[in-house]
Parts: structure tokens; C-alpha cells; sequence
């Protein structure tokens, strides 16, 4: 089967998952060759050849730099999903395994007391601004309780990267439907663990704390440090990912996936783990806050667990603790 972006933090741990369960993984990425790129055609036709799956994972990821990226992710995620869909279309490999994320639910769920579950709308800059982080009813301003987002709640992305997240799924399943192929997308929580990228305005938040650490600096933690998040480590997300193309196909339509640990932590746990494990400086809790980000998201994976038999194995402090003392 052909790995996208397999010499990747995500892909490279799902290569060798595959391999451990006896697959033949193909990678295909432009770290290890310039001329893998999912957006030139007469590549991606020619690592088909003999393909019977695609994991797909490659992707731009992150928040980014601001919405002069916009064209750069539309072009490396959806552009790109879109040649190797065609390709596939073409050759007749009818199974995808798409590398989504949890972005695309833009906040979590949360419940108003008197309203029941409510949707709460973008965030504005001058709440931010006075330390006012948590998102009020949309309906009476009253205060909000998060809880965990199920695979069935409405898609609202909130970014750039988020918005293109959600094109992938909705090429896919245009793939599935029009091919009868089978497509499964895995929304990725905030994966962290070994090879995860470092002090890039694209990685993500326990690689930067991480990174500070390293340079015997305090992790800065934005807003008040209470953003809610599930963290699950690389080698699981590579076992969904098998447990994904090893699972009967469901023929014509896209199946999500919700993938994380199940048990949410705040940005600020994770902070303070990653110092205790690490033996560095507290965290320091800096008020500053990005207007693309979302206070609290956290994941339902009972799904992913009941139809596929998938469970993470790695906790929360193992992983930390792993993360924090790599070389």
C-alpha cells in the first residue's frame, strides 16, 4: 500500500506499523524525493502501480502564519487530494485511509444549562483581549460546560488549515460514491511523540514547549492554560491507522473517525507534565491568545473503538515522560 507523506512525523510511525503487521508500504513524500509530490500527476500514477490501498497523510498542517498561507494549504492539501483521487480513480485502487483532523468541528460541544447543546460563534478579539477566554451561550451569554464531540456534530472549521481538512473529506467521499471505493478519514486530536516537527510556525503546542524546555526555558502557555485538548501519542494514531486498512471496506461512502486518547487534559497539564518530566522551569501562563484557535475540543473516540477494536495503549503520563527526554 502507498504511504503519502510517509517520511513524515505521522507517516513514518505508520510505516512501521504497517511493516510490524507483515504490509509492504510504499513511501511516497518529498522530504525523501522532490518529485513525490501528490500534486503532480505523472507521479503519483506511477507509485500506484501495483498499489492495492492509499493511507494518505500527507498534508500542510498547523495553524500557520496567517491567512497568506491560504493558498499553499488549499494547493498542498486539497489540490493534492484531488490529483491522487483522480489517480486512484484511474487505476482502480478502490481504498483510502485519509489522515482528517478534529479541526473541523471548530469548537467543541458544550451545554448551556437552560439551553441544552448550543453552538457557540468565533470567539471576539476584545473578550480575548480582557482575559475573557470561555465562549458564553450564544442564546442568553450564561456560562458553557465542554464536553466530548461525536463524529455526527456539525462541521464548523474555524481556519484556513481546518477549511481544508474538511475538503479532503468531502473529495473523498465524492471519490467513494462515484467509484464505489472505500474511504475511511481518521480525525487526528493533537498528536504528539517522537519526530514530532520542531520550532516551525506549523508544529504543534507540546512541540514548542518541548523545544523551550530544551533551551532551559519556560513553556509560555497561552490564554489562562485551561483549553481543553485531547493529546494521543504517534504510535496509536499509526495502530488506528491500521486497524483502519485492515477493516472490512464499506463500499461507496467515507466512514470518520474520531481518533484520540479519550481523556481530555488542558494545555496547562500538558505544560506542567512536560517541565516535571523534563526537570525545567514552571510554565509560565501568558494571557496572549491566536484568534484562530479554539478554546476547547475534545473527542468522543467509542466509534473508532467499537467497529475497528482500536484502543490506545500509551497514557498520557507515559507519553509525556517519553516526549520530554528525547535527544
Amino acid at each position: 500500500m502507498l504511504v503519502t507523506g510517509g517520511a513524515g512525523f505521522i507517516g513514518s510511525h505508520v510505516v512501521t506499523a504497517l511493516r510490524e503487521r507483515g504490509h509492504e508500504p510504499v513511501v511516497f513524500d518529498v522530504r525523501s524525493d522532490p518529485a513525490a509530490d501528490v500534486r503532480a500527476p505523472d507521479a503519483v500514477r506511477a507509485a500506484l502501480a501495483g498499489v492495492d490501498a492509499v493511507c494518505h497523510q500527507a498534508a500542510m498542517v498547523g495553524l500557520g502564519t496567517g491567512f497568506a498561507d491560504a493558498p499553499e494549504y488549499v494547493s498542498r492539501n486539497d489540490l493534492g487530494t484531488a490529483v491522487l483521487l483522480a489517480a486512484m480513480a484511474e487505476a482502480g485502487v478502490g481504498r483510502l485511509v485519509l489522515a482528517g483532523s478534529m479541526v473541523v468541528y471548530g469548537e467543541g460541544r458544550y451545554v448551556c444549562a437552560e439551553h441544552g447543546v448550543v453552538r457557540p460563534g468565533p470567539r471576539d478579539e476584545a473578550d480575548l483581549a480582557a482575559g475573557r477566554f470561555e465562549p458564553p451561550c450564544p442564546v442568553c451569554g450564561a456560562a458553557l460546560a465542554p464536553g466530548l464531540v461525536a463524529e455526527d456534530a456539525p462541521a464548523d472549521p474555524r481556519n484556513v488549515y481546518a477549511t481544508t481538512k474538511l475538503a479532503q473529506e468531502h473529495l473523498a467521499a465524492a471519490w467513494a460514491r462515484v467509484t464505489g471505493g472505500s474511504a475511511v478519514s481518521l480525525r487526528y486530536h493533537n498528536v504528539y511523540g517522537p519526530g514530532m516537527p520542531r520550532d516551525t510556525p506549523y508544529a504543534g503546542v507540546a512541540s514548542f514547549f518541548r523545544s523551550a524546555l530544551a533551551r532551559g526555558e519556560a513553556p509560555r502557555v497561552f490564554e489562562d492554560g485551561n483549553q481543553r485538548r485531547d493529546f494521543v501519542h504517534v504510535r496509536d494514531v499509526a495502530s488506528a491507522n491500521v486497524a483502519a486498512l485492515e477493516a472490512d471496506p464499506r463500499a461507496g461512502v467515507l466512514t470518520a473517525y474520531n481518533t484520540g486518547s479519550g481523556t481530555p487534559h488542558t494545555v496547562g497539564d500538558l505544560a506542567h507534565a512536560l517541565a516535571g518530566a523534563h526537570g525545567g522551569p514552571s510554565p509560565v501562563v501568558t494571557g496572549e491568545f491566536r484568534l484562530g484557535d479554539v478554546r476547547h475540543i475534545t473527542a468522543d473516540s467509542a466509534r473508532l473503538r467499537a467497529e475497528l477494536g482500536w484502543k490506545p495503549e500509551i497514557t498520557f503520563e507515559e507519553g509525556m515522560r517519553e516526549f520530554a527526554n528525547m535527544v
